[in-house]
Formats: structure tokens, sequence, C-alpha cells
């Protein structure tokens, strides 16, 4: 028999895991917006983000499933498709990416007000991966506006995401 799950903790779990999905679509049209430019460094970049918020949202689908939970597949909105400049892109994806963070850390204070340990076991490895992502982000989008839409400088940054260099530079 699986463990009892808080009610408000299982909703906060299910709509976690539209907002992956939704974080997911979001990255694909991202990642066709880029393609559509020529940007393949950022285009690839961006499908292998769907791809991880995709599985983000599988990791939450698996840990409810081992609770005994069903998971309730909620519509995803249609994506934002149409964008003025790379920078709005980035100021988006980083809006998006601490917004997840924040669900995440909502879900881990429910967890910890309901005494569920299993939860904030299993958000744990999650959390500081969110965390990372949403430093990648705004990493990205610092340079980006650095780069002022110089074509040039635009150029490098995407070959640089073509050869998976995307996180920013380790001082320890």
């Amino acid at each position: 028999m699986a463990q009892p799950m808080d009610g408000a903790l299982l909703e906060g779990l299910q709509q976690h895991l539209t907002m992956e999905r939704q974080a997911s679509a979001a990255y694909w049209a991202l990642a066709i917006w880029f393609g559509e430019r020529e940007l393949r460094g950022f285009c690839s970049y961006l499908k292998g983000e769907a791809s991880n918020e995709q599985h983000h949202a599988g990791l939450v689908a698996d840990y409810l499933v081992a609770r005994g939970q069903t998971v309730l597949l909620e519509a995803v909105a249609p994506p934002r498709q149409h964008w003025s400049a790379a920078e709005d892109v980035f100021s988006a994806i980083f809006q998006m990416e601490a917004e997840v963070t924040s669900s995440l850390q909502q879900l881990y204070a429910m967890a910890e007000r309901a005494g569920d340990v299993r939860t904030t076991v299993f958000l744990d490895p999650i959390v500081q991966g969110q965390i990372d992502s949403e430093n990648e982000a705004a990493h990205l989008l610092g340079r980006i506006r650095f780069a002022q839409g110089n074509p040039a400088a635009m150029l490098v940054i995407d070959g640089e995401l073509s050869e998976g260099k995307h996180a920013p530079e380790s001082l320890a």
C-alpha cells in the first residue's frame, strides 16, 4: 500500500508537472524560432532544454505513480512563437526558469509542513538542478545582453552553444 499524500501537496505536484510540460513546449517553440534564423547552436541548446523539461515532468509522474497517485495530465497552452530579438527570448527563458524554481521551493516547503520526508528527498536533486538551470539562463541572458545584438557576437555565442558550452565558468 502506498503512503498517503497530503492533498495540497498532491495538487501542487500535479501543477508542477504541467508547468514542466509547458516549459518543454516553450523551449521547443524557441528552438524552432532560432532554427528559422539559422542559429543552429541556439536551436540545438533549446531542443536539449525541451527534452530536459519533459524528463523533469516524467520524474514527477514516476514519483506520483510510486506513491500510488493518479497522474493528471492537464492541457498545455500553445507557447509564444513570435519574438523580436534573442534578448527578449532569453529574458523570457530566465523568467520561466525563475518561476519553476519558485514552484519547486513552494513544493518543498509544503512537503516539510506535511512531514512528507519522502517528497523532500525526491525534490532535493531536482531543486539543485533547477537552481543550476536558472543560473545558466541568467548567464546566457547576460552574454546576449553584452552582445547588444551584434551579429558577429551572436554567432560566437551560437558556435559555443553548438559545442555544448552554455554554463558559466566555475571559479572553484
